[in-house]
């Protein structure tokens, strides 16, 4: 199978575009960030991606050590 590469970048107009969605996680459920009230939105917005280390993991088991 061949895929070819298109060097040209995509370039959308605004009549083009459509709004995505954010959801997240919360409490055990998912619920899209827009049905936040604005302080759980400001509190969305400052929120950091958790990023794990995996050689602080290595040789011990990741639920009980």
């Amino acid at each position: 199978m061949h895929h070819s590469v298109n060097p040209q970048p995509i370039r959308l107009e605004d009549n083009e575009r459509q709004r995505c969605e954010v959801w997240t996680r919360v409490m055990g459920y998912h619920r899209p960030v827009s049905s936040f009230n604005p302080g759980k939105q400001s509190e969305h917005a400052e929120r950091l991606p958790f990023v794990e280390n995996s050689s602080l993991l290595e040789g011990k088991r990741a639920c009980c050590s």
